[in-house]
């Protein structure tokens, strides 16, 4: 007797361009996906060593997309014209059932109707409904992991909610005093002067910045930490995503849209402004949204939460 042929699990694409801060947020919906459908994410190649980790099961097809850049975006006689049509056309050859971006982005959409997959699924913006088969209604919470969740509900599929991590009960702390773009970095003295009061008052204390560009080893010096400290950028997320509580200096974006995804997370808001979010094109010649918070205002809300999370005694 013939054995029964196998039906070939549907080809998912998902896109996430961006940073390695937007990435984390999209990977409990990738490690989900993978479990119905062969999965292919179209992202930068800083996403690779997250995958490695988080989500194995996860093709990863790279991409430097041009309009993600900071500076100079739409210079088009710049792009990478011959790479991005190759890329496009194995995207093609992959025949997609399902195409999905967490970003109401018209960019994203062009894409996933380009790539020829015969369901796209996003949020519209400026028109870009007409490159969608079915337009998704913006989460009631606007941060940007609702986002993802919603696309899991629109095909059938629960992700996990924030549960509770295991208790981290050492006393190593992890500063890293980076961000991918200046106008969201507390000024690194600051940073400084808070670890003096930290080993002061019996934590050890990890400094790190912009210079340890190996994804490998930031994962794994973020995996021995017991709390976080940082800008709003990648390594709080990628902290948060490990299990570990973190605390956020946020300047000009809100923590509404963007704090980790850790139930014990917490942060600190800069100073008000009129702007906020800016999308990280500040007005002013110095950011005083995060400027102006001093390192004594910081350490006053951060003593209470080291305060309620377990910790071991200092030695």
């Amino acid at each position: 007797m013939a054995k029964p042929t196998r039906e070939p699990r549907p080809r998912l694409l998902a896109l996430e361009l961006w940073g390695l801060g937007d990435l984390a947020l999209a990977l409990p919906f990738l490690r989900e996906a993978s479990g119905h459908a062969e999965v292919t994410l179209l992202a930068q190649p800083h996403a690779a060593p997250l995958l490695r980790r988080f989500a194995p099961a996860v093709e990863l097809v790279a991409v430097e997309a041009p309009w993600t850049a900071f500076r100079g975006k739409y210079r088009l006689w710049h792009w990478p014209w011959g790479k991005l049509r190759e890329t496009l056309g194995e995207l093609r050859r992959r025949r997609f059932h399902t195409a999905v971006s967490a970003r109401s982005d018209p960019r994203d959409h062009l894409l996933m109707w380009l790539t020829g997959a015969d369901e796209r699924l996003g949020f519209k913006r400026a028109g870009s409904g007409l490159l969608l088969s079915r337009t998704l209604p913006p989460p009631a919470r606007p941060h940007r992991a609702e986002h993802w969740h919603e696309l899991a509900k629109s095909l059938g599929w629960t992700l996990a909610p924030d549960a509770p991590a295991a208790a981290r009960t050492g006393r190593h702390i992890v500063i890293h005093t980076g961000a991918g773009r200046a106008v969201r970095e507390w000024p690194r003295d600051r940073f400084e002067a808070l670890a003096g009061q930290l080993r002061a008052a019996g934590w050890q204390v990890t400094l790190l910045d912009n210079s340890l560009r190996d994804l490998d080893a930031l994962l794994d010096t973020l995996a021995t930490a017991d709390r976080f400290i940082g800008n709003d950028s990648g390594p709080g997320h990628l902290a948060a995503l490990l299990g570990v509580p973190t605390f956020t200096i946020f300047g000009p974006q809100l923590p509404g849209l963007f704090a980790p995804r850790h139930p014990q997370s917490a942060w600190i808001e800069g100073s008000p402004c009129a702007y906020k979010p800016c999308s990280d094109y500040c007005r002013f010649a110095v950011p005083h949204c995060i400027r102006d918070l001093d390192a004594s205002t910081v350490w006053t809300r951060l003593q209470p939460w080291l305060a309620d999370l377990p910790a071991g005694k200092a030695e």
